[in-house]
């Protein structure tokens, strides 16, 4: 055996269905917890924070600890939440977020075993069969290489395609969609809407024309249970799973084969806060706060990811005895109109409730202090027909006034989008006499 898995600190984490109850998990959780305090305490800025913990750290001690907030993460950039040798470091990662402050991220090879193997557990199951599209951001994210490794882990081929690259414009991913065979697609849920659009202007039929592709994978905004069955329709059924995550933990919850998107508490202790009374509580509605319990490179010490969950340890099909998470988005999420207050999710539910036939995509919505104004894109001559549906359901659903404008096919995304197909072309310095050197330098 390897001396450092000796060590309680570093032992290796457990293989999912190690405990036979939620009693059971969460005496590992508690056992666990000790060890995970002093990996904590290897970093500078949680070297002060647990100055005072014992060597038995509990639960209820986690409790009169402050909350480690973003803001914290970014104050100590770059390197105070790190609690290894430089050296002994894999990778450093950043997410910006909307404040546009770095907030650092830095696993080590033990941490990107533990995130790949995370990854893995979610019901998608891939194999040495699958052709896995990594369409998320790889630059200083993690969401492109957790993805990227647990698919090498599971014998996978990858095809590396980002996002946020003009190699890979709409035209150029359908084609690598149809082309190569594609079985998985890890991405956002809205590039799935626009690769459908986008493989319709190529002349393709998304339901009938990617017979390979088996399942979508997605992450990186709020999934309604509405936009997820318009993709499953659009694609001809297939499957649409969730994973949930941040680029400072990697995953955090995956979706089990019955469908539901479970916390895997064996690698966090999960709570949910309450922000009016300071306390936490393993199940409930509240903000959600964790505790790694295997981080090494960046132990986390009840970090508030400033979502609003629901954690409940009800019994679930497939036996994993993990609590099963719903996420309703960012805390103070909602905007007021008319007295009441009104979120992104609920606005997505009732858009992608209107019929398939009306052939709404894509939307926008500004939130006034009387009324919803919002702009959809629908099919040829249904606009009038939507924007009615939609205006009733407003009032009838979430009881305010909207002033709905429906658009025509390319009034929100153009098509010349959709069929851009220029690709990258390395920078040039040397000209012949009849070629234009303004390209010189530029990546296009």
């Amino acid at each position: 055996m390897n001396p450092v898995e000796t060590t309680p600190a570093l032992a290796l984490p457990p293989p999912l269905g190690a405990w036979e109850s939620f009693a059971g998990l969460y005496a590992f959780q508690d056992a666990r917890l000790p060890a995970a305090v002093e990996l904590a305490r290897r970093s500078p800025f949680n070297r002060r924070r647990l100055a005072h913990l014992g060597p038995g750290a509990t639960v209820a001690d986690l409790e009169r600890l402050p909350l480690t907030t973003k803001d914290d993460l970014r104050a100590q950039y770059p390197w105070g939440m790190l609690a290894l040798e430089r050296r002994d470091l894999a990778t450093y990662h950043e997410s910006s977020g909307t404040s546009g402050e770095p907030t650092p991220s830095y696993f080590s090879e033990r941490d990107w075993h533990d995130v790949t193997d995370r990854f893995s557990r979610n019901a998608v199951g891939l194999g040495c069969d699958d052709t896995v599209l990594v369409r998320t951001p790889y630059a200083m994210l993690t969401t492109a290489h957790q993805a990227h490794q647990a698919a090498r882990s599971r014998g996978a081929t990858v095809i590396p395609a980002d996002n946020r690259s003009l190699v890979m414009p709409y035209a150029r991913v359908v084609r690598v969609l149809h082309d190569l065979g594609v079985t998985v697609a890890w991405c956002l849920p809205s590039e799935a809407l626009l690769w459908a659009a986008a493989a319709r202007e190529a002349g393709y039929r998304p339901e009938r024309d990617f017979p390979a592709l088996r399942a979508f994978l997605v992450a990186g905004e709020p999934l309604s249970e509405a936009r997820r069955a318009r993709i499953s329709e659009l694609w001809g059924g297939v499957p649409v799973h969730q994973d949930y995550g941040s680029t400072e933990t990697g995953s955090l919850a995956g979706e089990c084969p019955a469908g539901r998107l479970h916390l895997w508490a064996d690698r966090f202790l999960a709570q949910v806060h309450d922000p009016a009374t300071g306390t936490g509580a393993r199940e409930g509605r509240g903000r959600l706060v964790i505790t790694t319990l295997y981080r090494e490179a960046m132990p986390l010490v009840r970090y508030d990811l400033q979502d609003t969950v629901e954690i409940s340890a009800a019994d679930c099909p497939c036996g994993w005895q993990l609590p099963t998470v719903r996420v309703a988005g960012r805390s103070g999420d909602g905007y007021p109109v008319g007295g009441r207050k009104v979120t992104p999710q609920q606005l997505e539910e009732l858009v992608y409730r209107l019929p398939v036939e009306f052939g709404v995509l894509f939307w926008r919505a500004r939130v006034r202090p009387d009324a919803v104004e919002m702009e959809i894109e629908t099919a040829d001559g249904r606009g009038t027909a939507a924007a009615a549906r939609l205006t009733h359901a407003l009032r009838s659903v979430l009881g305010v006034g909207s002033r709905i404008r429906a658009l025509p096919p390319g009034g929100l995304v153009s098509r010349e989008e959709l069929c851009r197909s220029r690709e990258f072309v390395k920078p040039r310095t040397v000209f012949a006499a009849d070629e234009d050197w303004g390209r010189a330098v530029h990546y296009y």
